[in-house]
């Protein structure tokens, strides 16, 4: 089939790309910059520049693709450093791309005629912080966010309920981590672990699900061709609390352990939010990816990712 990857030269697209071309599909994949656009024709596809925020330019590269299936993976996500206690600022650009940009997406994709599409989500932290510990697509997105995160969830609801309303999938990724990623090698998240900054908080009773990021590529590219209309979690098969994950993170990377801080003391510093996740999120089953789509992860749990997948 021809794939056309909106975001190619991203974490998920750069690997996503060169799994399509070697399953023998026609990929195109775009950029916002012409000097990126050598690294997706150099793993095979035809790379094309476009602004996912341009209405007029969207159209022009889907219209001329003509493709069969559309992968949204626009973010502006590299390099970003989130501030917790302004988490929606840290996040405006990609939330701007989660809600226009997928409408102009959806709009080329019906004037295109593609028969598929394909939009990146998020699953964890927009998890609803009550119940259970682990939850399923079918129990949707946190409905009383916290002050701090109420436009980025906004977006992530909209980008899921105009894809699914379009009779398009739904791909939430857990927490990614490995090479090129904050939990990887040289990544932020890494280096604040060896730097003893990452305090675990409270009880560390927060549950999270994390996502090897080649894990993420190979669930998309089942996507491509797998499942039903609909939402499906892209984690892998161990979600843990942060009191068992945090520490085996900084052994995995020969830092000392975490100091733990009560909950009042951290949230000066990280808000509201950022003792959230520390405390109350909630992990997410891979059940129904593994069954629709078809699909396994490749690092079943983080535990053996930490220690060999980080890069």
């Amino acid at each position: 089939m021809r794939v056309f990857i909106a975001g190619a030269t991203g974490a998920i697209g750069s690997r996503l790309v060169p799994l399509l071309v070697a399953d023998g599909h026609d990929v195109i994949g775009t950029s916002r910059s012409a000097d990126r656009l050598s690294a997706i024709d150099a793993a095979g596809a035809r790379g094309v520049v476009m602004d996912g925020l341009d209405a007029a330019s969207v159209r022009t590269a889907v219209v001329e693709a003509r493709p069969d299936v559309i992968v949204h993976e626009l973010t502006a996500l590299a390099g970003l450093t989130p501030d917790l206690k302004h988490f929606d600022t840290a996040f405006a650009a990609t939330n701007e791309l989660r809600t226009r940009g997928t409408d102009h997406l959806l709009a080329a994709a019906a004037e295109a005629g593609a028969g598929r599409f394909i939009a990146q989500s998020y699953t964890g932290w927009p998890n609803e912080r009550s119940g259970s510990a682990v939850k399923s697509e079918a129990d949707g997105i946190d409905r009383h966010p916290t002050d701090a995160s109420r436009k980025t969830i906004a977006a992530i609801r909209y980008v899921e309920e105009a894809t699914t309303a379009a009779g398009g999938l739904v791909l939430r990724y857990g927490q990614l981590y490995g090479p090129g990623q904050a939990i990887g090698r040289g990544g932020e998240m890494v280096e604040m672990v060896e730097a003893g900054r990452i305090p675990l908080v409270g009880g560390g009773t927060g549950v999270t699900s994390f996502c090897h990021i080649d894990d993420a590529a190979s669930a998309t590219a089942a996507a491509v061709t797998r499942g039903a209309a609909g939402v499906y979690n892209i984690v892998d098969d161990d979600p843990a609390p942060v009191s068992e994950w945090l520490p085996s993170l900084a052994e995995a990377v020969g830092a000392k352990a975490p100091m733990r801080v009560p909950a009042w003391v951290a949230r000066p510093l990280i808000g509201q939010h950022g003792v959230s996740l520390m405390t109350k999120v909630r992990g997410s089953s891979n059940a129904k990816a593994r069954r629709e789509l078809g699909w396994s992860p490749a690092w079943p749990s983080w535990r053996e990712g930490f220690r060999t997948g980080l890069g």
